[in-house]
């Protein structure tokens, strides 16, 4: 078996501009990876990089040469430990890229055998939660507008994203427009622990169903305080990063949200949840932004959590590759043949 490998950078616009609490963006910048074998057989991910985890789209570019080579060397996309190992001593702290890879490596893998990712980790595609739509900052008309729009389509959860001087009005105009709507709470870490306390108690009035990372990362006697004082569970994750940040959330938080581009690939998001589930906790996958070739991986594991937040090619104008199909927000793994399904269009 001889692998091949090539990576490539691309901006994605946004149907609409996506806010939360430390900016708006309208375009998503990916990466995208590709690993073929001697067959003509092609696995693909996806990096979204986020400043915030201290990664770029140039810093991806820069490590996945390195990257990309110990997969050649390996020389086989089932070694999957082998190389999860070989990418992390490469580059311990380029997550997004080495997520991207083992997304890609595990989409070869389960395609060389002509199976769905899901079916190589034995899990049931019927436990795979269904995804949230998120709601952006915007202003509150425009935010009922979308929240309107996405039950139209059929999405019965919805996360609206907060963090502004006028949230009450924010969430008080998405009930409005979508009064059947499970309802969740992101704040990105722009409440203090008393706002957050506050805020909880006219949310739950809401029938919100709990509030993510609703204080700064570092702040884990904030979390602590919201979680036991306010009205509302707590996620973390902005505090929750890799599977060794759990045991320091564990008792301060209800649940822990992975992302394959903050932990470093499917496996380490595996090793996540298991933390999350030996302490007691509920866990949920959430994205970035990006392409289905990057959201594709996490749909399959998806069955191994809670709540789902995988809705990142959703909030596309336009994608490259299709991905798992979501009808009314159900995980339709069921509908992929081979790999993860993400295929170019």
């Amino acid at each position: 078996m001889t692998l091949s490998t090539d990576f490539e950078r691309v901006s994605l616009p946004l149907a609409d501009p996506f806010g939360i609490s430390r900016g708006t963006t309208e375009a998503a910048e990916n990466v995208l990876v590709r690993v073929q074998d001697g067959d003509g057989n092609v696995g693909v991910g996806a990096a979204a990089p986020s400043e915030y985890y201290g990664e770029t789209p140039d810093s991806v570019a820069t490590a996945l040469p390195d990257l990309l080579v110990a997969v050649e060397e390996v020389d086989d996309p089932h070694a999957q430990q082998r190389i999860a190992r070989a990418l992390h001593e490469r580059a311990p702290e380029a997550a997004s890229a080495c997520g991207a890879v083992s997304v890609a490596v595990h989409d070869l893998a389960a395609r060389q055998q002509g199976e769905p990712l899901y079916r190589r980790w034995g899990l049931d595609p019927a436990a795979a939660p269904a995804t949230s739509f998120t709601i952006g900052i915007d202003t509150p008309e425009r935010m009922g507008e979308k929240a309107a729009s996405a039950r139209e389509a059929g999405y019965p959860i919805l996360k609206v994203k907060l963090g502004t001087e006028d949230d009450r009005a924010r969430i008080g105009s998405i009930r409005e427009a979508a009064p059947e709507a499970r309802i969740r709470v992101d704040a990105n870490t722009a409440w203090t622990p008393a706002e957050a306390i506050e805020h909880t108690s006219w949310l739950a009035d809401h029938g919100v169903e709990f509030v993510e990372q609703p204080v700064p990362a570092d702040d884990i006697d904030g979390l602590r305080r919201v979680s036991e004082e306010g009205s509302l569970p707590v996620a973390a994750d902005e505090s929750c990063v890799t599977a060794e940040d759990v045991p320091r959330v564990a008792d301060a938080v209800d649940i822990v949200v992975v992302k394959v581009d903050k932990c470093g690939g499917l496996r380490a998001a595996a090793r996540q949840i298991a933390a999350a589930d030996a302490h007691g906790l509920e866990t949920m996958f959430g994205c970035m932004v990006a392409s289905n070739a990057g959201m594709a991986g996490a749909c399959h594991l998806a069955p191994l959590v809670d709540y789902a937040d995988l809705d990142g090619a959703l909030l596309l104008a336009d994608d490259p590759y299709d991905g798992v199909p979501m009808p009314e927000g159900r995980l339709a793994l069921t509908a992929v043949g081979a790999g993860t399904g993400a295929r170019p269009r």
